[in-house]
């Protein structure tokens, strides 16, 4: 659900730029007040592992479209919502940048789409009242599915909104809607289930990690070191290897735009903003689509038909590059998100030293 800069005008895309700026600032500030020290770890391996789990798409059977995790559901129920925003938009700035996955001048949007609603809507108004004070398999099944399955409507629907106000693409409100919204519903199923997994598997090794992050107090004595291990091993190996197995399907995104427009990129506009974002965007991102650079600055999403490697069988050099970009990624995540972290921290104790504090 990665917008393009093509879909976006620059009025649209600036205003969403200041609305996930604002919502950044306003999360800083909360994150600076109180975080817990043992936290912040966790930021780091949570942004990796959502890095590298977004990397694997997955068929959505019978449609020929695909879909990836979003992750801000998980985030927000393992880390609180404040943090979960932070970190989800540390992951999203690495992928526009350096990877050029999403557009810059979209990245706002990207962040406010896949960021904002499962932190801010239904993790605390959907998640948070079926679980209420108990995290049985069941509970935690529901409220993941729902949570996930809404989330990704309204993401969706975003996105349709954003592009259809921006009066650049010429795309319909009503056969876009009709068409986005029906693919991230099953995506958004998928999500549920991968969330809940995840969920259910932390409750089994830490379980005072959920009821923290719900009432926002410090996590107590216990470190996190097994838990932050454990994501961390998760992150290498889905972005090491998993990958290699992500669906060549397009994804829900453009599955949509290829059943409207009977194509799955639009052109961006020649001049201007876009041409300006294109170009910082070609010399920042190292790997874009995931892979190693092309001559003359063709990447894998654009190497043409004649030349690209058949569906679901990369060749050795793409998968390398994937392995690379998989693993560099996640750690390139980790470190923003507990660049962040730490920052933060420091800035909200007496003096800059990093002391631990509840809530």
């Amino acid at each position: 659900m990665h917008m393009a800069d093509a879909l976006l005008s620059p009025a649209v895309g600036g205003t969403m730029w200041v609305f996930s700026a604002a919502a950044i600032a306003f999360c800083s500030r909360k994150v600076r007040s109180g975080l817990d020290d043992r936290k912040i770890p966790l930021m780091g391996v949570l942004g990796a592992f959502i890095f590298s789990a977004q990397m694997v798409n997955f068929t959505i059977p019978v449609t020929g479209s695909s879909g990836h995790l979003g992750g801000a559901l998980i985030l927000s129920i393992l880390l609180g919502p404040y943090a979960a925003f932070l970190t989800i938009a540390s992951v999203l700035v690495v992928q526009a940048f350096f990877f050029a996955d999403g557009g810059l001048l979209a990245l706002g949007c990207n962040i406010f789409n896949i960021g904002f609603f499962p932190a801010f809507i239904t993790y605390p108004l959907i998640y948070k009242k079926i679980i209420g004070n108990s995290h049985s398999a069941a509970r935690i099944s529901i409220a993941s599915l729902s949570a996930a399955v809404i989330g990704l409507q309204l993401g969706a629907l975003g996105v349709v909104t954003e592009t259809v106000f921006s009066e650049i693409s010429s795309l319909p409100f009503y056969p876009f809607v009709a068409i986005m919204q029906p693919i991230h519903l099953a995506i958004g199923v998928v999500e549920g289930l991968v969330t809940a997994s995840v969920i259910t598997f932390v409750h089994t090794i830490q379980p005072e990690i959920l009821q923290h992050a719900m009432t926002r107090q410090a996590t107590g004595g216990n470190p996190v070191r097994i838990l932050a291990f454990c994501f961390l091993t998760a992150a290498l190996l889905t972005g090491g290897a998993v990958s290699w197995l992500a669906s060549g399907h397009p994804d829900g995104l453009e599955w949509s735009l290829q059943k409207v427009t009977g194509q799955t990129e639009l052109a961006a506009p020649a001049g201007g903003v876009h041409r300006t974002l294109a170009i910082l965007q070609d010399k920042t991102s190292v790997l874009p689509d995931y892979s190693f650079k092309r001559p003359s600055g063709i990447s894998r999403g654009d190497t043409p038909a004649a030349a690209a490697p058949v569906q679901g069988k990369e060749s050795g050099r793409d998968r390398l590059g994937t392995t690379v970009s998989g693993i560099a990624g996640g750690m390139l995540a980790l470190a923003v998100a507990l660049l962040v972290g730490f920052a933060l921290k420091r800035r909200g104790q007496p003096g800059g030293t990093v002391a631990e504090s509840g809530r």
